[in-house]
């Protein structure tokens, strides 16, 4: 499970300090411009449920919430995996790391998986991988174009083996999506690494990221000591992929709503 880069989670307090250009901004501004830096378009992090707003046009129905992890390995590190679960769940009022909901896009019904990065890293156990092979389950059977939104550190290091078969489930199931003929369309945030980069965060019809997002497998440290040499600047950053044909669009979050919503009326004729 890989962390992300820089701090961007937008902090408490009247201002805050932009990530990037480190200009000090009245918070109201910043929230009103959808929570992007007004002086250098930095793209601060959001919540699951801030981003299903964002995307949605009015209400949304949450499907499989209750599922939850059995921690299934009794694993402990510095302390029990039970105990990060629980300390999960309360400060993001989510029972695991993605939510799933049905709602409508520019008079399209579509359902849309989004990740939390607050809980626990974003990381991909048994629980995120049974609640995004579900959404694409349920895409394929009422034929509605899915979206999943990835923010995550990676599979689920807590669950060993069991967070890494994910991988493979997950991609079946999008394989028979795509079978279907039914679009699936991949949204790649900062960060987006480990095993979710590794499986469906790429696999979308359409890959599409937000300007400047560390999207790789490996840490660019992992890498350099493996390989012995030095990583071109801005490597595993969404503008160098996009040089090298790994992703198709970069859209600023401002804009990604009406990106998506055109291009979905694209894939449905």
């Amino acid at each position: 499970m890989i962390s992300g880069g820089q701090e961007s989670r937008i902090p408490e307090g009247l201002w805050v300090r932009c990530g990037s250009c480190k200009e000090i901004i009245y918070r109201k501004e910043v929230v009103r411009n959808q929570n992007v830096c007004p002086k250098c378009g930095f793209h601060f992090r959001i919540s699951a449920r801030e981003r299903l707003a964002l995307l949605f046009n009015g209400p949304w129905t949450e499907f499989d919430r209750g599922l939850v992890s059995s921690d299934p390995l009794r694993f402990v590190d510095t302390k029990p995996y039970a105990a990060r679960l629980k300390h999960g769940r309360a400060r993001t009022n989510s029972c695991d790391a993605l939510i799933s909901a049905l709602g409508e896009m520019g008079g399209m019904r579509a359902i849309i998986a989004s990740m939390e990065y607050a809980f626990i890293g974003g990381s991909m156990g048994v629980v995120v991988g049974e609640k995004v092979a579900r959404a694409v389950e349920k895409a394929a059977h009422e034929r509605l174009p899915l979206i999943v939104v990835s923010c995550s550190g990676g599979a689920r290091m807590m669950e060993g083996a069991l967070s890494l078969m994910q991988m493979a489930k997950i991609s079946a199931a999008l394989a028979h999506l795509d079978e279907a003929g039914v679009p699936f369309i991949s949204v790649l945030t900062d960060p987006t690494t480990g095993g979710v980069t590794a499986s469906y965060a790429m696999l979308g019809d359409l890959n599409i990221a937000e300007p400047n997002a560390l999207i790789g497998f490996a840490g660019p440290r992992v890498i350099e000591q493996t390989i012995r040499q030095k990583l071109p600047p801005g490597f595993q950053r969404s503008e160098f992929l996009l040089d090298h044909g790994m992703i198709d669009l970069i859209v600023d979050r401002r804009d990604l709503k009406a990106t998506l919503i055109c291009c979905l009326k694209y894939f449905l004729g």
